[in-house]
């Protein structure tokens, strides 16, 4: 299996990867649901690190240095900045914010690496919805220096169009941010994993293609 395959199956595994009958916090009705909080041992994080590294290694994606939004994104790039050390002997930095500067200590926004001009950094978060996320932090990381964000890295493009525009959050990520954000597979990935029988379900493809039909964006092939 490729290692899109393989996050696929271990999506379904962990039970991150549901099917049936969803209601969004977009109001959408949709056929399949993906929970991230179905995450809760260190082996499935240490695994989906890999699968980060995978991406990043792939799509050859330069970076000095990992972000992960807090709070979500914390763990994912610190587990991403191992795994690409361990199987890519690419050894980068790590950094997170903090919700709240801290005002004592060694203060600051920032844990960990502190953004330096002309730093080559991929930001390593979980999905993306509504972009929500980006926009907070892009501010953050420019203020603090001016740093070449190469790259955002999310686990799934759910390819659908935002509540406000036919493009979806990662094509707007783009078109509004400068920002390219990778993803380790698309809603298009997991259709083919249950056709070719990588995962059960099979039976939910109907309902996915019409769902997208509904509310999928224009991508080019």
């Amino acid at each position: 299996m490729t290692y899109k395959q393989k996050f696929i199956r271990f999506l379904a595994d962990c039970g991150v990867l549901k099917f049936g009958t969803f209601k969004l916090k977009s109001g959408r009705i949709a056929p399949y649901f993906l929970n991230a909080g179905e995450y809760k041992k260190g082996s499935q994080i240490k695994k989906l690190g890999e699968f980060y590294a995978d991406c990043i290694a792939e799509n050859k994606i330069p970076a000095e240095t990992l972000f992960g939004p807090a709070y979500k994104g914390v763990p994912l790039a610190l587990s991403a900045s191992v795994a690409l050390y361990e199987k890519y002997g690419i050894d980068v930095n790590f950094c997170f914010d903090r919700k709240e500067v801290k005002d004592h200590g060694e203060g600051g926004m920032f844990v960990g690496k502190q953004p330096e001009n002309g730093e080559k950094i991929v930001i390593i978060e979980d999905v993306m919805t509504s972009g929500k996320a980006l926009k907070e932090v892009l501010p953050k990381l420019r203020g603090a220096a001016d740093v070449n964000v190469t790259g955002m890295v999310i686990t799934v493009d759910r390819m659908e169009k935002a509540l406000d525009s036919e493009k979806s959050a990662v094509q707007q990520a783009y078109e509004q941010e400068g920002v390219k954000v990778y993803s380790i597979v698309t809603i298009r990935d997991i259709v083919a994993a249950l056709e070719e029988g990588i995962i059960e379900g099979k039976e939910h493809v109907p309902a996915i293609r019409e769902y997208l039909e509904q509310y999928g964006a224009k991508y080019s092939s």
